[in-house]
């Protein structure tokens, strides 16, 4: 029994790389960076990431990281934005979205709803399906890759999950590089817990 969920677990580690590995290259990712940079860093709006179950806990975590290194980024419900949230979209502000599927009702809706208060509010997509209806109609379109769930019964979102994660990394790092964001710059924006305090002692040697 031992050596079998050992094996298990090799596998699912073999499948979950597999899947990284296998994220289209396109130039989709520095045409999304180019508009993070066009939108935030150089109109002066803010990132809005949304994604609804699974995908948007992916969307709230991809936010943080974009706010700890210089992006200022906020999660928008998409439930919520239909009783109200909506109206933390402002002009130059700039869409990511994610939906494995491309066809999530409530993100579906959220860009209708958001287009509805400002025609010209662009937005990035990370999707499964660039086939679909949002993919289609986003201004840039990111592909996992659609790769099969680890979960035994292929339906959980696990392995999908992990390629819209390492998108929303490679983002982070490739916006970094875009605006120069330095070790001073970083410590200035964590003040505590360990990454603060080597933060500042990097700033210091």
């Amino acid at each position: 029994m031992h050596g079998e969920i050992l094996s298990t677990i090799k596998d699912i580690l073999q499948r979950e790389a597999e899947a990284v590995l296998n994220i289209p290259v396109t130039d989709s990712f520095e045409r999304a960076v180019d508009l993070i940079i066009e939108q935030i860093h150089r109109k002066g709006g803010k990132l809005v990431t949304s994604g609804m179950g699974k995908a948007g806990q992916i969307a709230m975590n991809i936010a943080t990281t974009f706010c700890s290194t210089g992006t200022p980024t906020v999660f928008l419900h998409p439930s919520e934005a239909q009783h109200g949230d909506l109206g933390i979209l402002q002009k130059n502000d700039l869409l990511l979205l994610i939906s494995n599927s491309g066809k999530t009702r409530e993100i579906v809706e959220l860009t209708k709803l958001a287009h509805h208060l400002n025609p010209n509010l662009p937005f990035i997509v990370i999707t499964g399906n660039p086939d679909s209806p949002l993919a289609k109609q986003s201004d840039v379109c990111i592909a996992t890759g659609k790769p099969a769930e680890v979960c035994a019964l292929g339906l959980t979102p696990t392995t999908s999950t992990t390629a819209m994660t390492v998108i929303g990394d490679i983002l982070v790092v490739e916006t970094m590089k875009r605006t120069g964001f330095t070790v001073e710059d970083y410590s200035k924006r964590h003040h505590g817990g360990y990454l603060g305090e080597m933060s500042r002692r990097m700033c210091e040697q």
